[in-house]
């Protein structure tokens, strides 16, 4: 999907900073050209200033957007994913594992969910970053109880996993 948009945009590079925030936070829009996050309006002054642009463009880009058959289908549909549990795990008594693989490798999440399930902890919230969008992506695990030292030495063992990480 990004390269698509980024092919669309390459001639606009602000327009396509504004189009990032939006994809990473899961802001669309309405029909009639407004700014939201589920049902909440975002005013255009704070997507500018999120994208580091001048907030005329931000209007222009919502103009393209509805425009552009496939962008007004993306971002009149597109929606948050929730809130991501990890800056405050601790507080909340979980446990996180960030995992660093290659993110066109198969099988990745579905060997760290095993591994999680032979020691009998419940995954919370599983994220993967979009490496389209973050230059580094990773898989975050949200866990019940601490992961042990050997399921992360198992982890470590998923083909095409980098590093693992767990707090």
């Amino acid at each position: 999907m990004w390269r698509r948009i980024a092919e669309k945009l390459k001639n606009y590079p602000a327009r396509l900073s504004i189009i990032r925030v939006m994809i990473e936070y899961g802001i669309g829009v309405t029909e009639d050209g407004r700014i939201v996050i589920g049902p909440v309006e975002i005013p255009e002054v704070s997507i500018a200033r999120a994208a580091g642009v001048d907030r005329r463009i931000v209007r222009k880009t919502v103009e393209y957007i509805l425009q552009d058959e496939e962008l007004r289908k993306i971002f009149t549909g597109l929606r948050p994913a929730g809130a991501l549990l990890a800056p405050i795990a601790k507080e909340l008594g979980y446990f996180v594992v960030e995992i660093r693989a290659d993110p066109t490798a198969p099988g990745i999440l579905a060997g760290a969910a095993k591994i999680a399930a032979e020691e009998n902890i419940s995954i919370r919230q599983a994220v993967a970053e979009d490496p389209e969008l973050f230059p580094e992506p990773k898989l975050i695990l949200i866990l019940d109880k601490p992961l042990s030292g050997e399921g992360v030495s198992k982890m470590l063992k998923i083909p095409h996993v980098k590093s693992v990480t767990a707090y």
